[in-house]
């Protein structure tokens, strides 16, 4: 496989995750709405729903939670594919846009899959309603109150929306960029073409 080939197929195993993720949050966006960008009325019922909703993912079969470590992963390798020869443009924009992508893994772990585990358990602040083992003495100190929990839940779904958008936006670059240089080097290659078809001729 050509290495401009195996560079768009990479680039393809990073966007499609990507916008797999973005997809899957914009999915989100319902629930989180009125409990992060607005004040209704009734606030209280979009709490229960958000709660509800974040419980029933948690309840997921263990196959939804496979294909979406797939998908990190698939990530994962197609930058792993772009920077195994990498070239000034690769280490600029698929540099960062792994930094993105490992900032919105760092996102997921410590905030989203945290946050799932806190609604489930029900308990929030009130560690004595916890059942034995359910948490650990690590996690005791990063329970906070119902509301604020699921603010946070909320906002960390908006952080890790507007990062992945960030690799979208470097990997379009990266694209630009890279067409832009084809361009130019065909516009080259013409010029002297014409130059070389025109010094013919005078001989």
């Amino acid at each position: 496989m050509a290495q401009g080939a195996a560079n768009n197929f990479a680039q393809f195993m990073v966007v499609g995750p990507t916008c797999f993720f973005l997809g899957i949050l914009f999915a989100q966006l319902p629930y989180d709405y009125n409990v992060l960008w607005t004040t209704p009325i009734d606030r209280a019922s979009y709490f229960d729903i958000l709660e509800s909703h974040i419980k029933f993912l948690y309840a997921s079969p263990p196959i939804v939670s496979r294909i979406l470590n797939l998908a990190i992963g698939t990530g994962l390798l197609g930058f792993l594919i772009k920077l195994f020869k990498p070239n000034q443009a690769n280490m600029l924009f698929d540099g960062a846009s792994l930094v993105l992508y490992m900032a919105g893994i760092t996102v997921y772990l410590t905030n989203i899959v945290k946050g799932f585990r806190v609604v489930t358990a029900g308990i929030y602040g009130e560690m004595d309603k916890a059942a034995p083992g359910e948490i650990t003495e690590e996690d005791m100190g990063d329970y906070i109150s119902r509301e604020d929990t699921l603010r946070v839940f909320a906002a960390s779904n908006t952080i890790l929306a507007l990062v992945l958008v960030g690799v979208l936006v470097l990997q379009a670059g990266q694209w630009y960029a890279k067409r832009a240089e084809e361009k130019e080097i065909r516009e080259f290659e013409r010029m002297a073409e014409e130059k070389k078809g025109a010094g013919k001729k005078k001989q």
